[in-house]
Protein backbone atom coordinates (compact mmCIF):
# COMPACT_ATOMS: atom_id res chain seq x y z
CA UNK A 1 0.00 0.00 0.00
CA UNK A 2 1.24 3.46 -0.96
CA UNK A 3 -0.50 5.59 1.68
CA UNK A 4 -0.75 8.88 -0.22
CA UNK A 5 -1.15 7.70 -3.80
CA UNK A 6 -3.65 4.97 -2.92
CA UNK A 7 -5.92 7.60 -1.38
CA UNK A 8 -5.53 9.71 -4.49
CA UNK A 9 -6.47 6.72 -6.67
CA UNK A 10 -9.56 6.04 -4.56
CA UNK A 11 -10.84 9.54 -5.26
CA UNK A 12 -9.91 9.67 -8.94
CA UNK A 13 -12.64 10.37 -11.51
CA UNK A 14 -13.00 8.59 -14.84
CA UNK A 15 -9.58 8.33 -16.56
CA UNK A 16 -10.67 10.52 -19.42
CA UNK A 17 -11.65 13.44 -17.20
CA UNK A 18 -9.39 16.50 -17.51
CA UNK A 19 -6.71 16.94 -14.87
CA UNK A 20 -4.71 19.84 -16.24
CA UNK A 21 -5.38 22.34 -19.02
CA UNK A 22 -2.17 23.79 -20.44
CA UNK A 23 -1.69 26.56 -22.97
CA UNK A 24 1.15 24.90 -24.87
CA UNK A 25 0.27 21.20 -24.72
CA UNK A 26 -3.49 21.02 -24.56
CA UNK A 27 -5.32 19.14 -21.83
CA UNK A 28 -3.87 16.27 -19.81
CA UNK A 29 -6.41 13.76 -18.55
CA UNK A 30 -6.21 11.75 -15.36
CA UNK A 31 -5.12 8.83 -17.52
CA UNK A 32 -2.28 11.00 -18.85
CA UNK A 33 -1.35 11.86 -15.27
CA UNK A 34 -1.17 8.19 -14.32
CA UNK A 35 0.87 7.27 -17.39
CA UNK A 36 3.23 10.23 -17.13
CA UNK A 37 3.94 9.78 -13.44
CA UNK A 38 4.44 6.02 -14.04
CA UNK A 39 7.06 6.62 -16.73
CA UNK A 40 8.86 9.10 -14.50
CA UNK A 41 8.72 6.69 -11.56
CA UNK A 42 10.38 4.06 -13.77
CA UNK A 43 12.99 6.66 -14.76
CA UNK A 44 13.73 7.37 -11.10
CA UNK A 45 14.20 3.68 -10.43
CA UNK A 46 16.47 3.29 -13.46
CA UNK A 47 18.55 6.23 -12.19
CA UNK A 48 19.21 4.29 -8.97
CA UNK A 49 16.58 5.87 -6.70
CA UNK A 50 15.34 3.48 -4.01
CA UNK A 51 12.64 4.04 -1.36
CA UNK A 52 13.74 6.66 1.16
CA UNK A 53 16.18 8.37 -1.22
CA UNK A 54 15.90 12.12 -1.62
CA UNK A 55 15.18 13.56 -5.06
CA UNK A 56 16.13 17.25 -5.15
CA UNK A 57 14.30 19.30 -7.78
CA UNK A 58 15.10 22.85 -8.89
CA UNK A 59 13.25 23.41 -12.14
CA UNK A 60 10.92 25.90 -13.76
CA UNK A 61 7.21 25.31 -13.33
CA UNK A 62 5.85 22.83 -15.85
CA UNK A 63 3.27 20.02 -15.96
CA UNK A 64 6.18 17.57 -15.85
CA UNK A 65 7.37 19.10 -12.55
CA UNK A 66 4.04 18.16 -10.97
CA UNK A 67 4.18 14.69 -12.52
CA UNK A 68 7.69 14.31 -11.09
CA UNK A 69 6.37 15.00 -7.59
CA UNK A 70 3.76 12.29 -8.07
CA UNK A 71 6.40 9.94 -9.46
CA UNK A 72 8.47 10.38 -6.32
CA UNK A 73 5.44 9.52 -4.19
CA UNK A 74 4.81 6.39 -6.27
CA UNK A 75 8.48 5.33 -6.18
CA UNK A 76 8.72 5.77 -2.40
CA UNK A 77 11.26 8.57 -2.80
CA UNK A 78 11.36 11.78 -0.74
CA UNK A 79 10.57 14.82 -2.87
CA UNK A 80 12.78 17.83 -2.17
CA UNK A 81 11.61 20.91 -4.11
CA UNK A 82 13.95 23.89 -4.18
CA UNK A 83 13.14 27.51 -4.97
CA UNK A 84 14.17 28.41 -8.51
CA UNK A 85 15.72 31.60 -7.16
CA UNK A 86 18.34 29.80 -5.06
CA UNK A 87 21.91 30.44 -6.13
CA UNK A 88 24.61 27.79 -6.42
CA UNK A 89 25.98 28.92 -3.06
CA UNK A 90 22.63 28.24 -1.41
CA UNK A 91 22.13 24.94 -3.24
CA UNK A 92 25.47 23.64 -2.00
CA UNK A 93 24.15 23.57 1.55
CA UNK A 94 20.93 21.77 0.63
CA UNK A 95 22.76 19.11 -1.35
CA UNK A 96 25.26 18.56 1.44
CA UNK A 97 22.57 18.30 4.09
CA UNK A 98 19.97 16.20 2.26
CA UNK A 99 22.42 14.06 0.28
CA UNK A 100 20.02 13.47 -2.62
CA UNK A 101 20.50 10.39 -4.77
CA UNK A 102 19.11 12.30 -7.77
CA UNK A 103 19.08 16.02 -8.60
CA UNK A 104 16.80 17.34 -11.32
CA UNK A 105 17.68 20.82 -12.55
CA UNK A 106 17.47 23.06 -15.59
CA UNK A 107 19.90 22.30 -18.42
CA UNK A 108 21.69 25.59 -17.74
CA UNK A 109 22.52 24.56 -14.17
CA UNK A 110 23.56 20.96 -14.85
CA UNK A 111 27.32 21.48 -15.24
CA UNK A 112 27.64 23.60 -12.08
CA UNK A 113 25.49 21.22 -10.06
CA UNK A 114 27.46 18.17 -11.17
CA UNK A 115 30.61 19.83 -9.84
CA UNK A 116 28.84 20.84 -6.63
CA UNK A 117 27.25 17.44 -5.92
CA UNK A 118 29.56 14.90 -7.60
CA UNK A 119 28.03 11.86 -5.86
CA UNK A 120 24.48 12.52 -7.11
CA UNK A 121 22.94 11.57 -10.43
CA UNK A 122 21.99 14.78 -12.25
CA UNK A 123 19.15 14.89 -14.78
CA UNK A 124 17.60 17.90 -16.51
CA UNK A 125 14.09 19.23 -17.06
CA UNK A 126 13.31 22.57 -18.68
CA UNK A 127 10.26 24.83 -18.68
CA UNK A 128 9.00 23.19 -21.90
CA UNK A 129 8.93 19.73 -20.34
CA UNK A 130 12.05 18.56 -22.12
CA UNK A 131 15.41 17.33 -20.86
CA UNK A 132 17.40 14.22 -20.07
CA UNK A 133 14.91 13.00 -17.44
CA UNK A 134 12.07 13.14 -19.95
CA UNK A 135 14.16 11.35 -22.55
CA UNK A 136 14.93 8.67 -19.97
CA UNK A 137 11.23 8.34 -19.15
CA UNK A 138 10.14 8.33 -22.78
CA UNK A 139 10.79 4.62 -23.39
CA UNK A 140 9.39 3.48 -20.04
CA UNK A 141 6.10 1.59 -19.48
CA UNK A 142 2.95 3.58 -18.76
CA UNK A 143 2.05 1.54 -15.69
CA UNK A 144 3.96 1.19 -12.43
CA UNK A 145 3.63 -0.94 -9.32
CA UNK A 146 3.58 1.73 -6.63
CA UNK A 147 6.09 1.20 -3.83
CA UNK A 148 4.58 0.44 -0.45
CA UNK A 149 4.73 3.38 1.94
CA UNK A 150 3.00 3.78 5.28
CA UNK A 151 1.39 6.87 6.82
CA UNK A 152 4.55 7.82 8.73
CA UNK A 153 6.98 7.35 5.84
CA UNK A 154 8.38 10.58 4.47
CA UNK A 155 6.90 11.98 1.27
CA UNK A 156 8.77 15.28 1.16
CA UNK A 157 11.36 17.50 2.79
CA UNK A 158 10.85 21.24 2.47
CA UNK A 159 13.60 23.56 3.65
CA UNK A 160 12.73 26.57 5.75
CA UNK A 161 15.44 28.98 6.76
CA UNK A 162 16.41 29.52 10.38
CA UNK A 163 17.31 32.75 12.13
CA UNK A 164 20.84 31.45 12.59
CA UNK A 165 21.17 31.25 8.82
CA UNK A 166 21.16 27.45 8.76
CA UNK A 167 18.18 26.10 6.86
CA UNK A 168 16.07 23.34 8.37
CA UNK A 169 14.49 20.51 6.40
CA UNK A 170 10.89 19.98 7.50
CA UNK A 171 10.05 16.28 7.14
CA UNK A 172 6.51 15.74 5.84
CA UNK A 173 4.97 12.27 5.89
CA UNK A 174 2.44 10.66 3.58
CA UNK A 175 -0.27 11.20 6.18
CA UNK A 176 0.77 14.81 6.83
CA UNK A 177 -0.02 15.55 3.18
CA UNK A 178 -3.02 13.24 2.82
CA UNK A 179 -4.75 14.43 5.98
CA UNK A 180 -4.49 18.08 4.99
CA UNK A 181 -5.78 17.38 1.47
CA UNK A 182 -8.77 15.48 2.84
CA UNK A 183 -9.51 18.30 5.28
CA UNK A 184 -9.28 21.08 2.68
CA UNK A 185 -11.49 19.27 0.17
CA UNK A 186 -14.22 19.18 2.80
CA UNK A 187 -13.60 22.59 4.39
CA UNK A 188 -13.52 24.43 1.05
CA UNK A 189 -16.27 22.31 -0.60
CA UNK A 190 -14.18 21.01 -3.49
CA UNK A 191 -15.84 18.56 -5.91
CA UNK A 192 -15.00 16.98 -9.24
CA UNK A 193 -16.71 19.91 -10.95
CA UNK A 194 -14.17 22.45 -9.70
CA UNK A 195 -11.57 24.07 -11.92
CA UNK A 196 -8.67 25.77 -10.14
CA UNK A 197 -6.55 28.50 -11.70
CA UNK A 198 -3.06 27.31 -10.73
CA UNK A 199 -0.70 30.28 -11.01
CA UNK A 200 1.42 29.55 -7.91
CA UNK A 201 5.00 28.22 -7.91
CA UNK A 202 5.31 24.49 -7.21
CA UNK A 203 8.39 24.53 -4.99
CA UNK A 204 6.60 25.29 -1.73
CA UNK A 205 3.63 24.11 0.30
CA UNK A 206 1.03 26.48 -1.15
CA UNK A 207 1.30 25.65 -4.83
CA UNK A 208 2.43 22.05 -4.52
CA UNK A 209 0.54 20.54 -1.60
CA UNK A 210 -2.38 22.89 -0.91
CA UNK A 211 -3.35 23.55 -4.52
CA UNK A 212 -2.27 20.38 -6.32
CA UNK A 213 -3.15 17.81 -3.65
CA UNK A 214 -6.53 19.37 -3.01
CA UNK A 215 -7.40 19.18 -6.71
CA UNK A 216 -6.24 15.56 -6.92
CA UNK A 217 -8.14 14.50 -3.81
CA UNK A 218 -11.31 16.13 -5.15
CA UNK A 219 -10.95 14.61 -8.62
CA UNK A 220 -11.11 18.17 -9.93
CA UNK A 221 -9.06 19.91 -12.63
CA UNK A 222 -6.81 22.92 -13.00
CA UNK A 223 -5.97 25.59 -15.52
CA UNK A 224 -2.19 25.44 -15.40
CA UNK A 225 -0.37 28.76 -15.73
CA UNK A 226 3.44 28.75 -15.65
CA UNK A 227 3.53 32.02 -13.74
CA UNK A 228 1.16 34.61 -12.37
CA UNK A 229 -0.04 37.13 -14.91
CA UNK A 230 -3.03 39.21 -13.83
CA UNK A 231 -4.42 39.42 -17.35
CA UNK A 232 -4.16 35.67 -17.90
CA UNK A 233 -5.78 34.88 -14.56
CA UNK A 234 -8.65 37.26 -15.26
CA UNK A 235 -9.16 35.76 -18.72
CA UNK A 236 -9.40 32.25 -17.23
CA UNK A 237 -12.07 33.10 -14.66
CA UNK A 238 -15.11 32.43 -16.92
CA UNK A 239 -13.89 28.78 -17.23
CA UNK A 240 -12.79 28.37 -13.61
CA UNK A 241 -14.34 28.13 -10.16
CA UNK A 242 -11.44 28.77 -7.77
CA UNK A 243 -8.21 30.70 -7.36
CA UNK A 244 -5.56 30.16 -4.71
CA UNK A 245 -3.07 33.00 -4.42
CA UNK A 246 -0.91 35.20 -2.28
CA UNK A 247 -1.95 38.78 -1.41
CA UNK A 248 0.18 40.11 -4.28
CA UNK A 249 -2.13 38.30 -6.72
CA UNK A 250 -5.16 40.15 -5.44
CA UNK A 251 -3.42 43.53 -5.32
CA UNK A 252 -2.43 43.19 -8.97
CA UNK A 253 -5.79 41.84 -10.06
CA UNK A 254 -7.43 44.88 -8.50
CA UNK A 255 -5.33 46.99 -10.87
CA UNK A 256 -7.11 45.32 -13.82
CA UNK A 257 -10.01 47.44 -15.11
CA UNK A 258 -11.74 44.26 -16.26
CA UNK A 259 -12.12 42.92 -12.72
CA UNK A 260 -15.88 43.18 -12.18
CA UNK A 261 -18.74 41.18 -10.72
CA UNK A 262 -19.53 39.95 -14.21
CA UNK A 263 -15.93 38.78 -14.80
CA UNK A 264 -15.93 36.76 -11.57
CA UNK A 265 -19.50 35.48 -11.79
CA UNK A 266 -18.42 31.90 -12.55
CA UNK A 267 -15.99 31.80 -9.61
CA UNK A 268 -17.08 30.41 -6.25
CA UNK A 269 -13.90 30.74 -4.13
CA UNK A 270 -10.87 32.98 -3.79
CA UNK A 271 -8.27 31.82 -1.24
CA UNK A 272 -5.33 33.86 0.03
CA UNK A 273 -2.39 32.81 2.13
CA UNK A 274 1.41 32.71 2.61
CA UNK A 275 1.40 36.34 3.79
CA UNK A 276 -1.01 38.70 5.59
CA UNK A 277 -3.82 40.11 3.46
CA UNK A 278 -4.48 43.78 4.14
CA UNK A 279 -8.00 44.57 5.32
CA UNK A 280 -8.20 47.28 2.64
CA UNK A 281 -7.48 44.70 -0.06
CA UNK A 282 -10.17 42.41 1.39
CA UNK A 283 -12.71 45.25 1.38
CA UNK A 284 -11.88 46.50 -2.11
CA UNK A 285 -12.07 42.97 -3.52
CA UNK A 286 -15.53 42.47 -2.04
CA UNK A 287 -16.70 45.82 -3.40
CA UNK A 288 -15.41 45.11 -6.91
CA UNK A 289 -16.38 41.44 -7.23
CA UNK A 290 -18.98 40.64 -4.60
CA UNK A 291 -16.70 37.86 -3.28
CA UNK A 292 -15.09 37.74 0.16
CA UNK A 293 -11.55 36.39 -0.03
CA UNK A 294 -11.05 33.38 2.23
CA UNK A 295 -7.83 33.85 4.20
CA UNK A 296 -6.13 30.91 5.88
CA UNK A 297 -2.97 30.20 7.88
CA UNK A 298 -0.37 27.54 7.30
CA UNK A 299 3.32 26.85 7.48
CA UNK A 300 5.90 24.72 5.72
CA UNK A 301 6.03 22.50 8.81
CA UNK A 302 2.28 22.08 9.22
CA UNK A 303 0.48 22.60 5.92
CA UNK A 304 -2.80 24.38 6.72
CA UNK A 305 -3.80 25.06 10.32
CA UNK A 306 -6.75 27.45 10.21
CA UNK A 307 -9.20 28.85 7.69
CA UNK A 308 -11.94 31.39 7.55
CA UNK A 309 -15.18 29.47 7.00
CA UNK A 310 -16.61 28.61 3.60
CA UNK A 311 -20.08 29.11 5.04
CA UNK A 312 -20.10 31.93 7.54
CA UNK A 313 -18.38 35.24 8.07
CA UNK A 314 -14.91 35.70 6.61
CA UNK A 315 -13.42 38.35 8.84
CA UNK A 316 -10.71 40.55 7.36
CA UNK A 317 -7.53 40.53 9.41
CA UNK A 318 -8.14 37.03 10.76
CA UNK A 319 -7.24 33.58 9.49
CA UNK A 320 -10.34 31.93 10.90
CA UNK A 321 -10.79 29.07 13.36
CA UNK A 322 -8.62 25.92 13.41
CA UNK A 323 -9.41 23.41 10.69
CA UNK A 324 -11.07 20.12 11.70
CA UNK A 325 -8.50 17.82 13.27
CA UNK A 326 -6.17 20.67 14.21
CA UNK A 327 -5.76 21.70 17.84
CA UNK A 328 -4.52 25.25 18.33
CA UNK A 329 -3.67 27.17 21.48
CA UNK A 330 -2.00 30.45 22.42
CA UNK A 331 0.58 30.32 25.20
CA UNK A 332 2.81 32.67 27.15
CA UNK A 333 6.11 32.77 25.23
CA UNK A 334 8.11 32.69 28.47
CA UNK A 335 6.20 30.22 30.63
CA UNK A 336 4.28 28.21 27.98
CA UNK A 337 1.13 28.61 30.09
CA UNK A 338 -2.10 28.71 28.02
CA UNK A 339 -3.56 32.20 27.66
CA UNK A 340 -7.18 33.33 27.72
CA UNK A 341 -9.05 34.37 24.58
CA UNK A 342 -7.99 37.81 23.41
CA UNK A 343 -4.51 37.63 24.91
CA UNK A 344 -1.52 37.72 22.59
CA UNK A 345 0.98 34.90 22.80
CA UNK A 346 2.75 32.10 20.94
CA UNK A 347 0.64 30.00 18.58
CA UNK A 348 1.06 26.25 19.04
CA UNK A 349 -0.61 23.55 16.94
CA UNK A 350 -1.07 19.80 17.00
CA UNK A 351 -2.65 17.42 14.47
CA UNK A 352 -2.08 14.90 11.71
CA UNK A 353 -0.99 17.79 9.50
CA UNK A 354 2.03 18.64 11.68
CA UNK A 355 5.42 17.48 10.44
CA UNK A 356 7.52 14.86 12.19
CA UNK A 357 10.56 17.04 12.78
CA UNK A 358 13.61 18.61 11.14
CA UNK A 359 15.89 16.51 8.96
CA UNK A 360 18.99 15.44 10.90
CA UNK A 361 18.31 18.03 13.63
CA UNK A 362 17.02 16.02 16.62
CA UNK A 363 17.90 18.73 19.13
CA UNK A 364 16.13 21.41 17.10
CA UNK A 365 13.12 19.13 16.71
CA UNK A 366 12.99 18.48 20.45
CA UNK A 367 13.17 22.21 21.19
CA UNK A 368 10.26 23.06 18.88
CA UNK A 369 7.77 20.54 20.30
CA UNK A 370 6.06 20.52 23.70
CA UNK A 371 5.90 17.30 25.68
CA UNK A 372 2.22 16.91 24.76
CA UNK A 373 2.97 17.06 21.02
CA UNK A 374 2.16 20.71 20.29
CA UNK A 375 4.46 22.40 17.76
CA UNK A 376 5.69 25.90 18.64
CA UNK A 377 5.06 27.84 15.44
CA UNK A 378 7.07 30.96 16.25
CA UNK A 379 4.06 33.10 15.27
CA UNK A 380 2.40 35.43 17.73
CA UNK A 381 -1.36 35.67 17.72
CA UNK A 382 -4.62 35.67 19.62
CA UNK A 383 -7.97 33.91 19.53
CA UNK A 384 -11.15 35.99 19.78
CA UNK A 385 -14.41 35.06 21.44
CA UNK A 386 -15.72 33.52 18.18
CA UNK A 387 -12.69 31.27 17.91
CA UNK A 388 -11.10 33.19 15.04
CA UNK A 389 -7.31 33.40 15.07
CA UNK A 390 -5.42 36.59 14.27
CA UNK A 391 -1.70 36.64 13.52
CA UNK A 392 -0.33 39.78 15.13
CA UNK A 393 3.40 39.28 14.77
CA UNK A 394 6.11 36.79 14.06
CA UNK A 395 8.69 35.52 16.40
CA UNK A 396 12.27 35.70 15.21
CA UNK A 397 11.46 38.62 12.89
CA UNK A 398 10.55 36.56 9.86
CA UNK A 399 9.78 38.67 6.78
CA UNK A 400 7.23 37.43 4.23
CA UNK A 401 7.68 39.20 0.92
CA UNK A 402 5.45 38.25 -2.01
CA UNK A 403 4.54 35.05 -0.20
CA UNK A 404 8.16 33.93 0.30
CA UNK A 405 9.82 33.57 3.69
CA UNK A 406 12.92 35.69 4.25
CA UNK A 407 14.92 35.19 7.43
CA UNK A 408 16.80 38.40 8.30
CA UNK A 409 19.87 36.71 9.77
CA UNK A 410 20.82 35.18 6.43
CA UNK A 411 20.63 38.56 4.66
CA UNK A 412 22.38 40.36 7.53
CA UNK A 413 25.27 37.90 7.42
CA UNK A 414 25.77 38.54 3.70
CA UNK A 415 25.69 42.32 4.23
CA UNK A 416 28.01 42.28 7.23
CA UNK A 417 30.66 40.46 5.20
CA UNK A 418 30.93 43.41 2.79
CA UNK A 419 33.97 45.64 3.16
CA UNK A 420 33.01 48.89 4.85
CA UNK A 421 29.96 47.56 6.70
CA UNK A 422 30.06 47.65 10.50
CA UNK A 423 26.69 45.99 11.11
CA UNK A 424 23.20 45.69 9.70
CA UNK A 425 19.62 44.93 10.63
CA UNK A 426 17.13 43.54 8.12
CA UNK A 427 13.42 44.15 8.66
CA UNK A 428 10.16 43.82 6.79
CA UNK A 429 8.17 46.97 6.06
CA UNK A 430 4.61 47.26 4.73
CA UNK A 431 4.54 47.30 0.93
CA UNK A 432 1.39 47.75 -1.18
CA UNK A 433 2.40 45.05 -3.68
CA UNK A 434 4.57 42.52 -1.82
CA UNK A 435 2.91 42.66 1.59
CA UNK A 436 6.30 43.26 3.14
CA UNK A 437 9.50 44.56 1.59
CA UNK A 438 12.93 43.35 2.69
CA UNK A 439 14.71 46.46 3.96
CA UNK A 440 18.29 46.73 5.18
CA UNK A 441 19.37 49.24 7.81
CA UNK A 442 23.15 49.56 7.66
CA UNK A 443 25.85 51.12 9.84
CA UNK A 444 29.11 51.82 7.99
CA UNK A 445 32.61 51.56 9.37
CA UNK A 446 34.30 54.84 10.12
CA UNK A 447 35.56 56.39 6.91
CA UNK A 448 33.59 54.09 4.62
CA UNK A 449 31.53 55.67 1.86
CA UNK A 450 29.18 53.08 0.39
CA UNK A 451 26.03 53.61 -1.64
CA UNK A 452 22.85 51.56 -1.83
CA UNK A 453 24.16 49.95 -5.02
CA UNK A 454 27.42 49.03 -3.27
CA UNK A 455 25.35 46.94 -0.83
CA UNK A 456 22.82 45.43 -3.23
CA UNK A 457 25.01 44.52 -6.20
CA UNK A 458 27.24 41.93 -4.48
CA UNK A 459 24.22 40.33 -2.77
CA UNK A 460 22.76 39.33 -6.15
CA UNK A 461 25.39 36.60 -6.60
CA UNK A 462 24.61 34.79 -3.35
CA UNK A 463 20.99 35.51 -2.44
CA UNK A 464 17.77 34.68 -4.26
CA UNK A 465 16.14 37.79 -5.67
CA UNK A 466 13.25 37.78 -3.20
CA UNK A 467 15.73 37.92 -0.30
CA UNK A 468 17.57 40.96 -1.64
CA UNK A 469 16.75 44.31 0.02
CA UNK A 470 14.48 46.61 -1.91
CA UNK A 471 15.96 49.57 -0.08
CA UNK A 472 19.07 50.22 2.04
CA UNK A 473 18.89 52.85 4.77
CA UNK A 474 22.14 54.13 6.29
CA UNK A 475 22.16 55.14 9.96
CA UNK A 476 24.82 56.11 12.49
CA UNK A 477 23.82 53.41 14.95
CA UNK A 478 21.18 50.74 15.51
CA UNK A 479 18.75 51.14 18.43
CA UNK A 480 19.45 48.65 21.24
CA UNK A 481 17.90 47.73 24.57
CA UNK A 482 19.78 47.49 27.85
CA UNK A 483 20.84 43.93 26.98
CA UNK A 484 22.40 45.08 23.72
CA UNK A 485 19.78 43.48 21.48
CA UNK A 486 18.84 45.45 18.37
CA UNK A 487 15.30 46.77 18.71
CA UNK A 488 13.91 46.03 15.29
CA UNK A 489 10.45 47.09 16.38
CA UNK A 490 11.74 50.66 16.69
CA UNK A 491 13.23 50.48 13.21
CA UNK A 492 9.95 49.17 11.80
CA UNK A 493 8.02 51.98 13.50
CA UNK A 494 10.47 54.63 12.33
CA UNK A 495 10.46 53.49 8.70
CA UNK A 496 6.87 52.23 8.45
CA UNK A 497 5.86 54.58 5.63
CA UNK A 498 8.95 54.09 3.46
CA UNK A 499 7.06 52.36 0.63
CA UNK A 500 3.73 54.16 1.02
CA UNK A 501 3.94 55.88 -2.34
CA UNK A 502 4.86 52.83 -4.39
Amino acid sequence: MNHLFDQLRARMPEPGRPFMETQARGTLSYADMLAGSARLAHALTEAGVVPGDRVAVQVEKSPEAILLYLACVRAGAIFLPLNTGYTLTELTYFFGDAEPRLIVCTPEMATDIRSTAPTAVVETLDAHGEGSLIRRAGHMPSDYADVGRGPDDLAAILYTSGTTGRSKGAMLSHENLASNARTLVEAWRFTGNDVLIHALPVFHTHGLFVATNTILFAGASMIFQSRFDAGDVLAAMPRATCLMGVPTFYVRLLQQPGLTREATAHMRLFVSGSAPLLADTHAEWRDRTGHAILERYGMTETNMNTSNPYDGERIAGTVGPPLPGVALRVTDPETAAPLADGEIGMIEVRGANVFSGYWRMPEKTLAEFRDDGFFITGDLGRIDAQGYVSIVGRGKDLVISGGFNVYPKEVETAIDELTGVAESAVIGLPHPDFGEAVTAVVVLQEGADLTEADICTPLAANLARYKQPKRVIFVDELPRNTMGKVQKNLLRDRLAGLYAGE
